[in-house]
């Protein structure tokens, strides 16, 4: 007989759901947040290596689900870029309405965005998305310590069909095709 019963595994999924709605952002944090937005991610590390602890702030619009169209009005979802300072805090560095898909953007496999990861003055912004095609988007930013600003650096993805899932292609632009962007400028809704 399993040890741990079906019954604690539902009161132990329960209350993991419960203190996840339940967690509230440090008070810092809710100075970059528009009216009518809400977090959707955070993500910390180190974007201008400086050694100080930084973070990735994406944002959506409260009901987002029902106002995003995606093909006449996709409701945009702000990621911020937070510098962490010396006393703990915060400090804006720069915003993009236009990195992260809408939440009906991903097709039939619903809302796309998947994540951000940060590493050594890196982040990409990575999506899923699709239906009988299925696809990845992972749009990478590095940091340039010559004018302390983001560059895109890398903006590409696999796709396949659901039936032929290990037929994978794989397309991924870089700086040599797209020349200098910087992070305010991309915009994921149009073809570069």
């Amino acid at each position: 007989m399993n040890c741990f019963p079906l019954f604690c595994r539902i009161l132990m999924a329960a209350f993991l759901l419960t203190a996840t709605v339940s967690f509230q952002q440090p008070a810092s944090l809710k100075a970059f947040i528009p009216k009518g937005y809400e977090i959707l991610d955070t993500t910390t590390g180190d974007l201008n290596r400086d050694a100080l602890p930084d973070m990735i702030m994406v944002l959506r619009k409260k009901g987002e689900d029902s106002t995003s169209d995606v093909v006449e009005h996709p409701e945009k979802r702000p990621l911020l870029i937070l510098l962490g300072q010396q006393d703990h805090s915060y400090k804006l560095a720069a915003r993009n309405d236009n990195v992260v898909y809408c939440v009906d953007c991903g097709g039939m496999m619903g809302d796309p965005f998947q994540g951000v990861t940060i590493k050594n003055g890196y982040f990409s912004v990575e999506h899923y998305g699709g239906s009988a095609w299925r696809w990845t988007r992972i749009i990478t930013f590095r940091y340039s310590p010559d004018d302390k600003n983001w560059y895109l650096h890398k903006d590409g993805g696999d796709s396949f069909h659901a039936s032929q899932p290990d037929s994978v292609t794989t397309k991924v632009r870089t700086a040599k095709d797209f020349g200098k962007v910087p992070f305010v400028k991309y915009d994921i809704y149009k073809e570069n």
